[in-house]
């Protein structure tokens, strides 16, 4: 018995060769576009967090509270069913454990310190999210959500002071959202902006 292909059955061993090569290039070249991510439900044990997202980050220590830093840059995918959002790529991104379980988020969602277009352009994105999820704005009087208007910009601008915005889900989550100016010394002719957010538990008590 003959194992080479020959006639109909070379042809079919090579179609099925060009193939399988076609479909192993469009995997890899896939998993080199997508932009890495943790994706993570709040609370969850670590190691579920770890085997979910596609962005590397080292395993908890049992017994501590810590943080970690992923291995790349990567988005966050913020999982749950109600009040789910994803955010730009990330640069500066950590991620608190306590007893091997996801706790707070502190990031900031860009890979550089932005123009001020570009910075708002990100805010609004993540309030429109937001706000589509259910969540609501804290203290509406004190610290409404920021907006892309003159005045929001000439505070914006003004280095001493910056916008600062604080949302709440329901009973379960915080967020705390800054911007402010930032000297980049890449760019030092340019006004360039970094953005803050902090994921937590609530705390904070809202206006009534």
């Amino acid at each position: 018995m003959s194992f080479y292909c020959k006639g109909w059955r070379r042809r079919l061993c090579f179609i099925l060769l060009v193939l399988a090569a076609l479909f192993t290039l469009s995997w890899v070249m896939q998993a080199l576009l997508d932009e890495p991510e943790i994706a993570l439900i709040y609370g969850e044990p670590w190691e579920d967090m770890r085997q979910r997202s596609s962005a590397l980050i080292p395993p908890a220590i049992p017994g501590r509270y810590a943080f970690h830093i992923p291995k790349s840059d990567a988005r966050l995918r913020f999982i749950d069913p109600e009040y789910g959002f994803v955010t730009p790529l990330a640069r500066f991104f950590t991620i608190s454990f306590d007893n091997e379980r996801v706790a707070s988020i502190h990031m900031s969602p860009q890979i550089e310190p932005l123009l001020l277009d570009d910075a708002l352009k990100v805010v609004l994105d993540l309030q429109n999210q937001w706000r589509e999820q259910g969540w609501f704005v804290i203290n509406p009087e004190s610290d409404p959500p920021l907006a892309d208007t003159p005045q929001w910009r000439a505070q914006l601008r003004d280095i001493n002071k910056g916008g600062r915005t604080f949302w709440q889900a329901g009973d379960k989550y915080y967020i705390m959202l800054d911007i402010g100016r930032f000297k980049d010394s890449r760019h030092p002719d340019e006004e360039r902006y970094l953005i803050t957010l902090e994921v937590a538990r609530p705390w904070v008590i809202r206006d009534e």
